[in-house]
């Protein structure tokens, strides 16, 4: 009877699955990424275009502004009112149109951003089922592993994978 009960354990401890498990340092992943650096990159030029072309307009807009003041005293107050509404709608027109073209620009940034996150997942997940594992964690500041050993660290692994296919 005993020989059955200790079988019949053994038996129950082999057939239990064992859990693969392992984790992906987010930040660290996606700040190697090239993918992410070369999108950071292509948006900062792209703002800072947009810097440069706010101050160019700006200056151009104090240029006139300055302008209007010198020849305002020449002018009579009725004309002078006048001129200076067009003035002031021809700024906020100015400052509007900016302002979408930032928030137009940070839009494409974060749809861009967005789907490279779906992306890496994606990755992760594709990773996690080809090799094997239960569960894929995600570590970094703010994730889920507090701690794990260097040999469930799966991030160099799918950062070169990520790399390898982005670089094609």
């Amino acid at each position: 009877m005993k020989n059955w009960i200790v079988g019949l354990l053994f038996l129950t401890l082999l057939s239990c699955e064992q859990n693969k498990i392992g984790y992906v340092d987010n930040i660290k992943l996606m700040d190697d990424y090239q993918e992410k650096q070369d999108i950071e990159a292509k948006y900062k030029t792209k703002t800072d275009a947009l810097n440069k072309k706010r101050d160019s307009v700006s200056q151009a807009f104090q240029i006139e502004a300055q302008a209007f003041q010198a020849k305002a005293s020449s002018m009579s107050q009725k004309k002078a009112q006048e001129e200076y509404g067009i003035l002031q709608q021809r700024g906020q027109f100015i400052g509007q149109q900016l302002q979408q073209e930032e928030q137009l620009l940070q839009q494409q940034g974060q749809t861009e951003m967005d789907s490279l996150v779906s992306k890496v997942k994606r990755e992760i997940r594709a990773y996690g089922k080809a090799n094997g594992y239960t569960y894929v964690l995600g570590g970094g500041e703010g994730g889920s592993v507090l701690y794990g050993t260097e040999a469930m660290d799966l991030t160099e692994e799918i950062l070169k994978i990520l790399n390898d296919k982005y670089e094609k």
